[in-house]
């Protein structure tokens, strides 16, 4: 088994067939939102790192490919806005205030909570770009001198409880339209909300992808202008 888990491959090939089996089952149960095969995935392959003390530094290595393909596969994310151009700018008035509102409300709760706890200013800037796609929280995060592993970690672990959760409080709020429940996904939990608002309909995914694209460009530019202000 030692030899098994030190296999240059054998985190890649875990994570794939992971993936692969969270996805059947995922679709096989009707795409509950517990079963969002990102989280079945990262919740299963951290068990058997735990399980067999495979460090993680050393499964980064194993799955370096996939690590290089998080950019492209972020940017083909993007595809589906081209498709809602059209729709987008004629909704711009919406967009713009949605946009801004979900920025002010994301920032204000982020810092006011970790302010009131007193969290250490290196701390509070790791966390500010959680609410943007991992490429762009790492850059981010490079930019502002923080803990890029703990804000790849954040903003993962965001989209994680966005793209598991959001669909379902949409529902319970009464957000039917495919347009506002899209855009909302990708506007709190980025790349991974918009693959499962991809799930529910291309219109949707649309959206989510416009949210993702949108909000990444505004944080870049105000991010670090709130965490000199704030830290």
């Amino acid at each position: 088994m030692s030899t098994i888990i030190h296999l240059p491959v054998f985190g890649l090939v875990l994570t794939l067939v992971v993936y692969l089996g969270a996805l059947w089952l995922h679709g096989r149960r009707g795409r509950p939102a517990l079963l969002t095969p990102v989280f079945v995935t990262v919740t299963v392959v951290a068990l058997v790192l735990e399980a067999t003390g495979l460090s993680y530094a050393e499964y980064l290595r194993q799955v370096t490919v996939l690590t290089l393909l998080l950019g492209p596969a972020t940017v083909a994310l993007a595809l589906p806005l081209l498709a809602n151009g059209r729709a987008l700018r004629s909704s711009a008035p919406a967009v713009l205030l949605t946009l801004f509102t979900g920025a002010v409300v994301s920032l204000g709760v982020t810092i006011g909570a970790l302010t009131v706890f007193g969290t250490h200013a290196t701390i509070l800037r790791s966390v500010l770009p959680r609410s943007v796609t991992s490429p762009v929280a790492l850059t981010i995060a490079e930019t502002l001198k923080a803990s890029t592993s703990l804000a790849v970690v954040l903003t993962i672990l965001s989209g994680i409880l966005g793209a598991v959760f959001a669909p379902l409080l949409l529902s319970l709020a009464g957000v039917r339209d495919e347009r506002a429940r899209g855009f909302a996904i990708g506007l709190t939990s980025h790349g991974i909300g918009t693959s499962r608002a991809l799930a529910e309909s291309p219109v949707a995914g649309g959206w989510s992808s416009a949210a993702m694209v949108l909000n990444a460009l505004a944080m870049t530019a105000v991010l670090p202008l709130v965490a000199a202000w704030v830290a």
